[in-house]
């Protein structure tokens, strides 16, 4: 059975699973789905089209569901969709989608939302994410599996950020950012490799050696970026990161528009390259 508060409101139409529990002064709109496990401690908002996963927790004055901050949205009824086991604290936002925009934001599994950060709409974000306070993600953002986004960083609207990226804190992200990154910074630069979290995710010695050879040889290299990253192209076989990286700028490139800020290789030229710490 669920437990839900006296003082909650639930409107006709939404669909509350098994063992949920709904905590005081929520507000639960007709159109919401919520899975079975998850907790609502206590003045929630859920509105529009959302449908919420299972065994999340989300924390007071979160509001999901809300309609996109798009002067071109109209009240179509586009959707917010939550994946399972998701942590969202307080005051955190998330958007639904633009019809414009596919229509669609989507939050995957196990993600951990801390205070006031915000999905903006039409956003895809992966699995495994953590969102420190008041990260925030301008519409049409994507964002990998196992990224950390450092608090008070702000991505660009369109902005395409891979996997495993740690981004720092107090960055102003306007480019794109290949998977395993770390980058930081007031208007954010590539700074190396995300080695902490390549460790985190089981890479070997022999892995890292190969990924930061590959990272020197197409960042800090001769020549233009697009006649080094056809240098490395056969390396692709060493390693699944390797390839990975390749096919994440190939995919930015043939989108075309906005996908040509490739000034996602921000490399800084003439810089170091990778070393062996922690914090490279």
């Amino acid at each position: 059975m669920s437990t839900i508060d006296p003082t909650a409101r639930i409107e006709d139409g939404a669909v509350i699973g098994d063992d949920v529990t709904i905590g005081p002064f929520c507000t639960i709109g007709p159109h919401v789905s919520i899975g079975a496990g998850t907790t609502l401690i206590g003045h929630v908002n859920v509105t529009g089209h959302t449908t919420i996963g299972e065994g999340c927790t989300i924390h007071p004055f979160a509001s999901l569901g809300g309609a996109p901050q798009s002067t071109g949205y109209k009240g179509e009824p586009t959707t917010l969709i939550i994946g399972n086991a998701c942590t969202i604290r307080e005051n955190v936002t998330m958007n639904t989608g633009t019809v414009g925009g596919g229509g669609v934001t989507r939050v995957g599994d196990r993600g951990f939302f801390m205070a006031a950060s915000h999905v903006g709409h039409d956003c895809v974000v992966g699995n495994d994410v953590i969102f420190a306070n008041a990260a925030t993600l301008g519409g049409h953002c994507e964002i990998g599996d196992f990224t950390f986004i450092g608090g008070m960083t702000v991505l660009q609207q369109f902005t395409r950020v891979g996997p495993q990226v740690m981004i720092g804190g107090m960055s102003g992200l306007r480019t794109h950012v290949i998977p395993y990154a770390l980058a930081n910074g007031i208007y954010a630069k590539l700074a190396g490799l995300n080695i902490v979290g390549m460790r985190r995710r089981k890479f070997t010695k022999e892995r890292l050696a190969i990924v930061r050879s590959f990272f020197n040889d197409l960042f800090y290299s001769s020549g233009p970026l697009a006649e080094r990253l056809e240098r490395v192209r056969p390396r692709t076989a060493e390693d699944p990161a390797i390839a990975e990286i390749v096919a994440f700028i190939d995919d930015i490139k043939g989108r075309g528009g906005r996908g040509q800020r490739v000034a996602l290789c921000m490399a800084r030229e003439g810089g170091a390259a990778v070393n062996d710490g922690d914090d490279a």
